[in-house]
């Protein structure tokens, strides 16, 4: 009965993903920016789904299994850091994309105010490119994860299952098959983890004795985070901790996969309405995973010796019935797809938009990069080790410190030249990279240090470049 439910909304959803194709049209424009037709309704739920991918079923459930209730922090820090970066930065991006006519993010950020950033739009491409790598490979994994613990499949049968799916879709209606499959799949998500939710407090005697329950473990329900994770005591340690995180909502801004969404908005005055839609579900979706994550040190307390990421799909076993076990499968599966497809198009995007000297115009050939990379994302999670949380924070982090410096500067009017551009994206990227091998990491969100980095180098650029223009003038 689990198989059966798990495969009926699969291939519903699959369905809905190829149903797109009657509204495609064989253009680059169409295959990566569906057009500039989206809702404002589509736009903003499917930005939920591609956002709280596996990441959010697998590894926040995981991090808050181990961290307890300080793990809030990160969901405060990460939608307040959210909101902000979409204040300063979603419209001015939609509208820099119709200015532009350019289909790609790293396109729009090269071209931004008419410039022409070749070799900036070059190495960014390879940035993007390994760095989404190592994201897909984490939502693959994700799904490897899912079926391993509810069927006893191995790992590689999840993520090459992930990849068949997304490969499918993609090449039926590029972003619009996303997009499209975006909003069934946020639905299942939603419902999903609800019914988790609910039936875990209900199966414990209520929100009064679950909370009892909670706080009987020693140390669990502390605000505080673990001292380790900690660079100061007490409210300035918390502080530390939830801006790191903030950052990490702020993140969203050099994030490809997710601001095309945006950019693919019909029309720049409905920004409004789908930033309502994207954190009205985003955050009752946060609040409910930190909650099944929380409950899952209850019902699972022998994971904490195995493996943390197990949590979601172990509970929904042990709790549920057959039908909603294949739910919350499905739930987790259409997490990592939605994430995975997105993840996928923009490095196919990067391949052969913004990689060569020239893009590609070969339908064929775009749809043969999509394939490719997918085949690569499914290879990389196969032989890779690392937990999914991990992984995920990594490509963020850097993905963050290599483009959203720049997106802010842009949004603030601000004109940097190419060689700025260059040196912020190398060295907020270096950053980033620098504190995580350092471990410091494990007190701060690295993101952080690689964004301010960033925006500091231009700042220090910005003043020598006008303390020269004023020492030159003086000369005269």
């Amino acid at each position: 009965m689990v198989l059966t439910s798990f495969v009926t909304f699969l291939g519903l959803f699959l369905l809905v993903g190829l149903s797109s194709a009657r509204r495609s049209r064989p253009t680059r424009r169409d295959y990566y920016l569906a057009s500039q037709d989206i809702s404002p309704f589509a736009a903003g739920l499917s930005a939920v789904a591609t956002n709280n991918s596996g990441y959010m079923f697998i590894g926040v459930i995981g991090y808050t299994y181990v961290t307890g209730l300080a793990a809030v922090w990160l969901m405060v820090g990460w939608i307040v850091g959210d909101i902000v970066a979409s204040l300063f930065i979603h419209r001015r991006l939609r509208d820099a994309t119709g200015a532009t006519h350019e289909t790609t993010f790293l396109a729009v950020l090269s071209g931004w105010y008419g410039n022409n950033f070749g070799l900036f739009r070059r190495i960014a491409a390879l940035v993007t490119i390994i760095f989404l790598g190592a994201y897909a490979a984490a939502q693959m994994d994700a799904g490897g994860k899912a079926l391993h613990a509810m069927f006893g499949w191995s790992d590689e049968a999840g993520a090459v299952a992930v990849g068949v799916i997304v490969i499918a879709y993609c090449l039926a209606g590029g972003i619009r098959a996303s997009i499209w499959t975006d909003v069934a799949q946020a639905s299942v998500m939603m419902v999903a983890m609800a019914v988790l939710l609910f039936t875990a407090v209900d199966n414990l005697g209520g929100r009064s004795a679950a909370w009892a329950a909670l706080d009987a473990i020693p140390g669990y329900m502390d605000l505080a985070p673990p001292a380790e994770n900690l660079l100061a005591s007490g409210g300035i340690g918390v502080a530390l901790f939830a801006l790191g995180w903030l950052f990490a909502g702020f993140s969203v801004a050099g994030q490809p996969h997710i601001m095309v969404r945006f950019m693919a908005l019909d029309s720049a005055s409905h920004m409004p309405a789908a930033r309502i839609v994207y954190y009205l579900f985003f955050t009752f979706f946060y609040a409910s995973a930190t909650g099944v994550g929380l409950l899952s040190r209850i019902y699972l307390p022998e994971l904490e010796s195995i493996d943390p990421e197990l949590a979601l799909p172990r509970m929904a076993d042990q709790l549920l019935a057959p039908v909603w076990v294949g739910l919350i499968l499905a739930g987790i599966f259409a997490a990592t797809m939605s994430t995975a497809d997105s993840l996928v198009l923009s490095c196919s995007s990067a391949l052969t938009n913004d990689l060569p000297a020239r893009p590609v115009q070969s339908m064929i050939a775009t749809k043969s990069a999509t394939v490719l990379f997918t085949v690569f994302a499914v290879v990389l999670a196969i032989t890779d080790q690392q937990s999914v949380f991990d992984l995920v924070i990594l490509a963020w982090s850097c993905l963050a410190s290599a483009f959203a410096p720049l997106a802010l500067v842009y949004a603030l009017r601000g004109k940097p030249s190419e060689f700025q551009a260059l040196l912020m994206m190398i060295i907020g990227v270096a950053t980033a990279l620098w504190w995580r091998h350092q471990g410091w990491h494990e007190f701060i969100y690295e993101g952080m240090p690689g964004i301010l980095a960033g925006l500091a180098t231009y700042v220090l650029t910005q003043g020598a470049w006008r303390g020269a223009e004023r020492a030159a003038r003086s000369r005269i």
